[in-house]
């Protein structure tokens, strides 16, 4: 197990009692120690150095977010504002809650003949897990050590914070390629398209597995030319790619928007109808992917 101590931390900043060190988090962290008492400046370095992350949630669960069963982290903190999101509670990284290191690890191993035996493992989600990278890949380093299988679910907007050496320990991506073309692509997320496709190819030159996802949402991502650019995009990800999930738009993610008093731009959004799902699932199978 790694020495997570804060190497900035004081210790009149950490009380020494075991209840107020061992205080759990409650609603979605259950069973996570928290670092208590940091100030800010020692909690930015525990972010940048990885013995910390901010959490929004995590669960287990099969099928979803990765083969077998899984333990799923969702990181707080993403730079995206996708019109669709589901969670626009994960958007700050200050909403979540400081985890350690060593007991994120220790969740991992609690776990991993679980994980063996249904061929499952660890999943860090969003939010973008991709803005904690220093958590994320010690996280995953550890887990390989266990021999537990890595899957990061991203939207590759911020391909340069990985190094080359942290993709060595992601056995599987799930890539958000949310559109074809930088302008849909801006319209939908406010961000840019190239970071996405920087990272899916460096997955791929670096050998590893990729799942594409796309959302289908009528009227935003459903034209042909921008269905026949995100296949291209698929395409140039040099064979990683082992199948493409077609999502549809839903609105299970309104209540969280009007809880949280944001406008919501897909406020009588409808999902697409059968016909539209066979269309473009018929667009990419004509390039060759597997569809789900």
């Amino acid at each position: 197990m790694p020495d997570t101590q804060f190497r900035t931390t004081t210790r009149h900043m950490l009380r020494e009692s075991k209840t107020y060190a061992k205080q759990t988090l409650m609603g979605g962290l259950s069973g996570f120690e928290s670092p208590i008492g940091l100030d800010r400046r020692d909690r930015i370095a525990a972010l940048k150095s990885g013995d910390i992350g901010f959490v929004h949630s995590w669960d287990i669960n099969t099928s979803v977010d990765g083969p077998g069963t899984r333990m799923t982290v969702f990181m707080s903190g993403c730079p995206l504002r996708c019109q669709y999101c589901q969670n626009p509670d994960t958007w700050k990284m200050r909403d979540g809650k400081p985890v350690t290191l060593e007991a994120m690890i220790k969740k991992v191993d609690r776990y991993k003949d679980l994980f063996k035996a249904t061929h499952g493992g660890i999943t860090f989600s969003g939010g973008e897990s991709m803005m904690q990278p220093a958590f994320v890949s010690r996280v995953f380093r550890a887990a390989k050590e266990m021999g537990v299988h890595t899957c990061l679910d991203t939207s590759g907007f911020l391909n340069a914070n990985y190094t080359d050496e942290m993709l060595e320990d992601i056995d599987l991506c799930l890539l958000d390629v949310k559109s074809g073309d930088e302008e849909t692509y801006h319209k939908v997320t406010g961000g840019l398209l190239q970071p996405t496709i920087d990272f899916g190819q460096r997955l791929a030159k670096a050998g590893k597995k990729i799942w594409v996802r796309f959302v289908l949402v009528p009227g935003l991502t459903d034209s042909e030319e921008n269905v026949e650019n995100v296949a291209r995009i698929c395409e140039s990800f040099d064979g990683a790619v082992e199948h493409i999930d077609v999502l549809g738009f839903h609105q299970l993610g309104r209540p969280k928007w009007h809880e949280l008093r944001i406008p919501y731009p897909l406020e009588n959004q409808k999902g697409p109808n059968a016909a539209l799902r066979e269309r473009v699932t018929k667009q990419f199978e004509a390039h060759g992917f597997t569809v789900y």
